[in-house]
């Protein structure tokens, strides 16, 4: 091991960096106006509603304890699809809005450092009933769907971009979520990414648990082929990358 580059990279863990920023000068303190809460779409793009979360009707309850106990990575799927309700849920559960603040702060189901929530949820939906395969990307403020395009050989495009980990092959629908490094940036400058980091997992583990109330698994993927992920959702890999995904099916049948 290269030791010299290991306590380079660790150094990503520890928040020694916050005492090297002079925070007057990041572009919250110099008064620039905060990047909006989710990424622009066009007005003709193709939007598919979502079931608000005070009307879902068919979410079973479950005891967050045993949510808790339940929780494990299932990396087996069976072949029926989730619904879309099932799929509102998920994605309210992940990144819904409880209330807009303003262009550039919402407050939201999962906590975010200074409520930048630096992150856009993208689907590769494969089996959701009434959706067509393709890539999707959530609208957290409407709660909707944005269908984005379909691509051709989606599954195997999909299994190639995780080095062959088949269940993101074999799910319903993947979780792919992209970082738009900005919005953490414009508050907290090269200390934004830690906490990007950080909130990814806050993500994630609600994923999980939400997952266990529609009898559905899921498993998180930090191994991936970065250039090959961001080629699929079609994001610059500057300004916007993958930066973690679940794939998420129901429990295989007895």
């Amino acid at each position: 091991m290269d030791n010299d580059l290991i306590t380079t990279y660790r150094l990503f863990l520890k928040d020694s960096v916050r005492k090297v920023i002079d925070f007057s000068q990041t572009d919250q303190s110099r008064g620039l106006d905060p990047p909006p809460v989710e990424k622009p779409y066009s007005k003709d793009a193709k939007l598919i509603d979502l079931v608000k979360w005070d009307r879902l009707k068919h979410i079973g309850d479950i005891h967050l304890k045993t949510a808790i106990a339940a929780r494990e990575s299932r990396r087996s799927y069976g072949r029926q699809p989730l619904s879309i309700e099932e799929l509102s849920f998920l994605l309210w559960a992940t990144q819904g809005i409880k209330k807009q603040i303003d262009e550039g702060h919402a407050l939201r189901t999962v906590p975010s450092a200074g409520c930048r929530h630096a992150l856009e949820t993208y689907l590769c939906v494969l089996r959701v009933e009434g959706l067509e395969q393709g890539i999707y990307r959530y609208l957290p403020v409407e709660h909707q769907l944005l269908f984005e395009f379909t691509e051709d050989n989606l599954i195997k495009k999909i299994w190639q971009a995780v080095f062959g980990q088949t269940y993101p092959r074999d799910a319903a629908v993947t979780f792919i979520w992209t970082a738009i490094p900005y919005r953490m940036e414009w508050r907290y400058d090269i200390a934004a990414h830690k906490v990007i980091a950080i909130d990814a997992g806050h993500v994630c583990q609600n994923l999980y648990l939400a997952c266990e109330a529609i009898d559905a698994g899921t498993c998180a993927i930090a191994a991936y082929d970065q250039e090959a992920m961001d080629k699929l959702l079609r994001v610059d890999g500057e300004n916007e990358f993958t930066v973690y995904l679940a794939s998420v099916g129901k429990k295989p049948k007895d």
